[in-house]
């Protein structure tokens, strides 16, 4: 099953495949029982990318793929090319989320679940190259022509090398030489945007937002660079400067799901509910099926407000989309309890 989502600008991400399990082997302990999750050794998520379009073949494409937790944390990430494959290793059971990025902009974003005793999980991602192709409204962010930012000289190796180091998990290295393009370019905002990224993987979240902030300093409207803004602030409990950052991202890219669902859930935490409805429904109207969680953020608001009817509408709404989900049976439990004859 394919599921077509279009993006204007440069680069067109057309198709993402559904994702499709493929069980070569059960985790199993003493006695044939199955493992508990802990002892598990992971999943093995892969899959293709491959890019189509007139003239792709003659562009050095090159992409980046980043492995996100549902509440934003960065697990890993890889470059690939066109026709290139991606794969992230020992990953646990859970709902993920796979971001494609191609020249520091965010085009396609997928979410996945993994579930059972399968160990290899693969998700194909196709795109659309359309060389100067005209706006169009799309689910995942747009590729801004504007956000490009033309290297010179001696910059332009270092932010290869900068990549490369941060795909073989050199973070120093990396560090080191995209503050070394920074102080030969204080312009260069998606050096910065990509020194925050790498503080992140080092775990040093104080760095990282710096080093967004300058980003978005010097480009107010490089989406990138806010979302991830507003991603960490999240994480961090910094929930009215999540919200100042993800409310410039979602004027930047409105049809962006995922700055929608992150906005929503942010006016969740600081208890404006009302506010946060809006968002978490577009979120849910520009990505259905990847932003099901959606339905149950607002189930919660709604149950907390006496609306049980509601909330129990959102839960069906979200059994429908997420018909494996573990916990189920509790949910039609609610459901059958409350939902209105």
């Amino acid at each position: 099953m394919r599921n077509n989502k279009l993006l204007p600008g440069i680069l067109v991400p057309l198709l993402i495949l559904s994702s499709a399990a493929i069980g070569l082997a059960q985790r199993t302990g003493p006695g044939g029982t199955l493992d508990p999750v802990s002892r598990a050794p992971g999943f093995i998520v892969f899959g293709d990318v491959e890019v189509i379009g007139e003239g792709v073949d003659q562009k050095p494409l090159t992409f980046t793929l980043i492995l996100y937790t549902r509440n934003g944390l960065v697990l890993d990430r890889q470059r690939v090319g066109s026709k290139g494959r991606y794969q992230f290793n020992n990953v646990a059971l859970g709902d993920y989320d796979i971001a494609v990025e191609f020249e520091e902009n965010e085009v396609s974003r997928t979410h996945i679940k993994l579930t059972g005793t399968l160990t290899r999980f693969r998700q194909d991602i196709s795109l659309e190259w359309r060389s100067g192709a005209p706006a169009v409204s799309a689910k995942p962010a747009t590729v801004s022509p504007e956000d490009a930012y033309d290297r010179k000289g001696p910059n332009k190796s270092r932010f290869e090398k900068a990549e490369e180091a941060l795909d073989k998990k050199d973070y120093d290295k990396a560090v080191a030489l995209l503050t070394q393009i920074i102080a030969d370019d204080p312009q260069d905002f998606q050096a910065m945007s990509e020194l925050g990224t790498v503080y992140m993987f080092q775990k040093n979240p104080a760095e990282a937002e710096k080093a967004y902030l300058r980003a978005t300093e010097v480009r107010p409207t490089f989406f990138l660079a806010l979302l991830n803004l507003g991603r960490l602030r999240l994480r961090q409990k910094s929930f009215d400067g999540a919200i100042t950052a993800l409310d410039r991202a979602v004027t930047v890219q409105p049809a962006s799901a995922e700055a929608n669902y992150l906005l929503g859930d942010a006016y969740l935490q600081i208890k404006k509910g009302s506010k946060a409805v809006g968002y978490l429904n577009e979120a849910l109207k520009l990505d259905p099926a990847g932003k099901a969680d959606a339905h149950l953020l607002l189930a919660a608001l709604y149950n907390g407000a006496g609306m049980k009817d509601k909330a129990a509408n959102e839960y069906e709404e979200f059994l429908k989309k997420k018909p494996e989900y573990a916990d189920r049976k509790k949910l039609e439990a609610y459901i059958a309890a409350n939902k209105a004859k």
